[in-house]
């Protein structure tokens, strides 16, 4: 699969330290909906792609002597549903882990249905629905433990 990046241990996105997968696409919706390039993320876009499979994430993963949950975002995760589909059955299915993964998309929750369907057999997780609104005030989410963009953005349990 192709990653814009890996840093393996991170405390921005969620309340556990955790490494943060950067997938490497994005429709930037937020933007079109917006009206401006407000995304910050927009520059990853350009950003070098990193060539690694999920058994090569999952293992990076488990030596992290910090990281006790997995955060998928940067992007948009959902544009890159196979790739995602691929880390959620390597995580999940093949080597069991039970620890947190939240996956941050853009889209609301009625838009990927059919994507969330798709990962339902990978329950639990938590994903961070909502577009990016500028000039907003930000509010804190208690599930995931940090401060969001505006009142659209908000995590969700998926299964539990």
């Amino acid at each position: 699969m192709k990653l814009k990046g890996i840093v393996d241990s991170d405390i921005s996105n969620y309340k556990k330290i955790s490494m943060f997968v950067i997938t490497n696409t994005c429709s930037l919706k937020c933007d079109k909906e917006n009206g401006n390039n407000y995304c910050h993320n927009s520059g990853l876009l350009s950003s070098p792609d990193i060539e690694i499979s999920a058994d090569e994430l999952y293992e990076r993963y488990v030596k992290s002597k910090l990281s006790e949950a997995l955060v998928i975002g940067g992007l948009e995760p959902f544009d890159s549903i196979a790739d995602l589909l691929e880390i959620m059955i390597t995580f999940r299915g093949i080597h069991k882990c039970t620890d947190d993964i939240v996956i941050y998309t853009g889209y609301r929750k009625e838009e990927i249905s059919s994507e969330l369907f798709i990962l339902g057999d990978y329950k639990p997780f938590i994903v961070k629905f909502g577009r990016y609104r500028p000039n907003q005030k930000p509010h804190f989410d208690e599930i995931l433990g940090v401060e969001l963009a505006n009142d659209e953005q908000y995590a969700e349990y998926i299964g539990n």
